[in-house]
């Protein structure tokens, strides 16, 4: 069997390609069913499939075992795994995230609460008059009910000052005994009432009768007390008997009020701090309560009101610091506050934040067509498998490509599976000796039919993560711990896996896919922590984003300035950013814009290629011919910086061109809102440009040989190379001196539109000045790199959850560790996304205008009939 012959472009043309988003695959990812790009450099195709030989230890075989391709394999298993596991778990205790919110949680640092599976949104003042507000507009009688001794009484005024804070009225006094009230507030159609119980009576039996009569709808009832001489100790079997048949009396009542749609909730009687108690408490034990409390639960597990197991697990938790030994101290009135409110308002609300009693979002006509269309694609696969081993039963030998072909700056969709070519070149054919016969028949991972079936699998457990309650979520949490020990661990790690460098040049392509990788990997612990409520690091992550930004810029000039191709390349640079984000955009329903790095990546790479295709098109062999392209140069870029500094100085004008259709749909958000794109366009407005002028001046000065980059030796002379570090020291000084001293984040954002250059060229003169650091890069850093735009598009959905608020729980109880195996999966599906990228490339941008144009118009025929649905026709 002969081999595909190998086509290639010239070595000027591959390098400037690999500096752009469209990496083309190297060797360890071209071959096999989604390439074995691991860290160690990689594994040939036969050196994967192949036995150990007499040469070989099983140490060396195992080490060939850890590529892309064999951890892709682990991490579908383990997504099986999961979903069989909380399968289970939704089948034995139910998928109602209200149960867990009520039921079980922990504390965090700094005793934040976080429920069992779920998210909890933060309600303020105003968030919480906005909701009972709205559920008012429907008609609903927003009525909460506290039935209980001094505990609930104290809720009753948290819950009353959380509305009203300045209320007076409201105002605890220091030993006032609990008595019934009532506060209303008509504008919101509320009402809270407390009445006092320290035991179950007939007048309490009336009194909840009454509220069932009156057809109490949505009320919510928060009830717990003991009995009348708790303070007097001593509890009794006797005691512990009464107290049943007591608590029995309200099992109807309760469940009447349920189906009345209210919801019942029993306050279970908290712990006390016995070294810390007043002396009229000194007889109360903790071991009493948690006797009255097993006979509470007993009573009410097999009824419909729910036993608010949380609430007593906030006040163990707090016991240290109750007031006078028994009064719970004010943060834990107010999670308990914040409980509440969530129960009440998350399903009416929406908050991203908030997913903890929220229903599902609903899925759109879109949507089924999508999945519809994976699905086909899915069977297809199937049906083809299934054919092959029939055929190869019966004897017939299949015969795959062992080489990949390059066409132009991608990979042809030639590669075999690494199984398959090594079978082959092993001599085992049809009638196959040796082997397994399903192994004979193993599909070619790089046609797109079966590249389309993969990421429809990946697709729906995109779904299954971010669109159903399937799998469990949670609050992002910061501390200093949790963003500076994974930043150390992760630099640790690039440090530790570095080597020579094949190229000299500054920024080359091992530099630069260094770069963009620990650039992504910090900015996604940043996400992961939540860590933006602290200013300074705030914005050194915006600074790497429009680091980002800034190498796209320059990266992109020095390839239209060294080869002056702006055809394929630019349809090629926008299939590679927007392929994914689209595909997300149909499956997870939601906006372009909702993805706001590759809308503000794309709209500035369409700048860049309309600047420079601009006539006259202006290159290195241009200006070498036609001096005066200088000055050309220069007139697009005063242009340039003219009509963005005109957009930026008036707003309601940068709104009517950017929401003006039919393109308004790729610039506004779910709520029709363009303040997002302002805000983020805003931000990086003259990133890019400083990019490309850095290139362009980069390149005059290279040729007028002001630095060599040629060898391994430092840029400059030694006195000039010490003098040039330290203004680069001093310029990232200058930035980092800059975020800590500046204390408005909007003064900070709008002063980091005009100096962000300063720190970035300074990073760029302390990497590349000397030739040791210039020649060496971090291999681990570089793998990152290549899949980083994977890697941003979905985090959104399988590392972080609901729409990257919160983050994504597979193993509940155990957040280190869950943090790794989500870290495990996530990497995976982002590098198995790339490849499948690669894969589809040369089939929707081939190397034929004809083609191109036609597939480009198929495509806005199919966003035809989603955008006359959006209204944007």
């Amino acid at each position: 069997m002969h081999p595909y012959t190998t086509t290639t472009t010239t070595t000027t043309a591959i390098d400037m390609c690999e500096e752009l988003e469209l990496n083309h695959l190297q060797s360890d990812d071209i071959i096999g069913a989604g390439g074995t790009g691991s860290l160690s450099g990689g594994v040939g195709v036969v050196q994967d499939a192949v036995p150990t030989t007499n040469s070989n230890s099983k140490a060396e075989y195992f080490i060939q075992q850890l590529n892309a391709n064999n951890f892709k394999k682990l991490a579908l298993c383990m997504v099986i795994g999961f979903i069989v596991y909380h399968g289970i778990l939704n089948w034995q205790y139910g998928s109602d995230s209200c149960q867990w919110l009520l039921s079980k949680g922990r504390f965090k640092g700094n005793n934040e609460w976080q429920p069992y599976g779920c998210m909890v949104h933060k309600y303020t003042q105003t968030d919480t008059r906005r909701c009972l507000r709205y559920l008012a507009f429907w008609s609903y009688k927003n009525h909460f009910i506290f039935v209980g001794d001094y505990s609930v009484h104290e809720l009753y005024k948290q819950f009353i000052n959380h509305l009203h804070p300045n209320d007076d009225d409201n105002a605890s006094k220091h030993g006032q005994l609990p008595v019934d009230a009532e506060f209303e507030d008509g504008k919101l159609k509320m009402r809270a009432t407390y009445i006092f119980a320290n035991e179950v009576s007939d007048g309490l039996l009336e009194t909840l009768a009454k509220f069932h009569d009156s057809n109490e709808v949505r009320a919510v009832f928060i009830v717990g007390f003991t009995y009348r001489n708790f303070l007097n100790g001593n509890v009794t079997e006797d005691l512990l008997k009464q107290y049943r048949t007591n608590l029995t009396r309200l099992v109807l009542p309760f469940d009447q009020l349920v189906a009345e749609k209210s919801t019942v909730l029993w306050k279970l009687q908290d712990r006390v701090n016995e070294e810390k108690l007043i002396d009229s408490w000194k007889l109360v034990k903790n071991e009493d309560i948690d006797r009255l409390n097993y006979v509470a639960r007993s009573v009410f597990r097999y009824t419909d009101a729910t036993v608010w197991e949380a609430a007593w697990q906030i006040s163990n938790g707090l016991v240290d610091t109750a007031v006078d030994g028994y009064k719970l101290c004010s943060l834990g009135l107010k999670h308990y506050t914040q409980l509440i409110l969530n129960m009440y308002c998350n399903d009416n609300m929406n908050y991203n934040d908030g997913s903890c009693c929220s229903s599902a979002e609903p899925y759109t006509l879109l949507q089924i067509v999508t999945y519809a269309v994976f699905g086909v694609c899915i069977i297809l696969v199937c049906g083809i498998f299934l054919r092959r081993w029939l055929l190869h039963l019966r004897g017939h030998t299949f015969y795959t490509p062992m080489k990949a072909e390059r066409h132009g700056f991608h990979t042809a969709p030639l590669a075999a599976s690494s199984s398959s070519s090594a079978a082959l070149a092993n001599g085992v054919g049809g009638g196959g000796v040796g082997g397994s016969s399903l192994g004979m028949v193993r599909m070619d991972y790089t046609t797109p039919v079966v590249a389309l079936a993969m990421l429809g699998i990946i697709m729906a457990y995109f779904y299954l993560c971010d669109r159903t309650n399937f799998f469990m979520k949670e609050n992002k949490y910061y501390s200093e711990f949790s963003f500076w020990i994974p930043v150390g661990y992760v630099f640790a790690l690039g440090l530790f896996f570095t080597e020579d460098s094949r190229f000299t040049k500054v920024l080359n392509r091992d530099q630069s896919d260094e770069l963009k990788g620990w650039i992504l990997l910090v900015v996604l612990i940043y996400y992961m922590t939540g860590a933006d409520r602290v200013l300074p690091i705030h914005m050194h992550i915006k600074l790497l984003l429009s680091g980002y930004l800034f190498h796209t810029g320059y990266s992109h000039f020095s390839y239209m300035w060294q080869t002056g191709n702006s055809g394929f390349s630019f349809f090629q640079v926008m299939f590679r950013l927007n392929f994914m984000t689209v595909i997300l955009c149909f499956c997870m329903n939601r906006p372009y814009q909702f993805y706001y790095f590759v809308p503000l990546l794309s709209f500035w790479m369409c700048v860049i290629y309309f600047l420079l295709a601009l006539p006259p098109r202006i290159t290195a062999s241009s200006v070498e011919a036609n001096p005066l392209h200088y000055l050309y140069l220069v007139g697009k870029f005063v242009g340039c910086f003219s009509v963005v500094t005109i957009l930026f100085m008036s707003e309601v004008f940068f709104e009517r061109i950017f929401v003006t259709r039919p393109w308004k749909a790729l610039f506004v958000t779910t709520d029709d809102d363009i303040h997002d794109w302002w805000y983020q366009w805003k931000l990086d407005r003259y990133t890019v440009m400083f990019g490309m002028i850095f290139a362009a001046c980069f390149h005059i000065a290279q040729k007028y040989s002001i630095f060599d980059d040629n060898n391994h030796g430092n840029l400059f002379a030694r006195r000039t190379s010490i003098t040039v570090t330290l203004l680069a020291v001093l310029g990232v000084g200058f930035y980092t001196a800059f975020s800590f001293l500046c204390r408005n984040e909007q003064n900070c954002e709008e002063i980091h539109s005009y100096i962000l250059f300063i720190p970035i060229i300074g990073y760029i003169i302390l990497r590349n000045i000397s030739g040791i650091l210039r020649t060496r890069y971090s291999t681990f850093f570089a793998w990152f790199g290549r899949i980083s735009l994977e890697l941003f598009i979905c985090q959104y959905h399988i590392w972080l959850a609901a729409d990257r608020h919160g983050v994504l729980v597979l193993l509940p109880g155990f957040p280190t560790l869950n943090m790794i195996i989500t870290s495990f999966i996530f990497v995976c599906a982002s590098h198995e996304v790339h490849r499948i990228t690669q894969i589809l490339l040369p089939f929707a941008v081939p190397n034929d205008w004809k083609l191109v144009t036609r597939n480009f118009i198929i495509f806005l025929i199919m966003l035809i009939p989603i955008a006359h649905s959006d209204g944007m026709f």
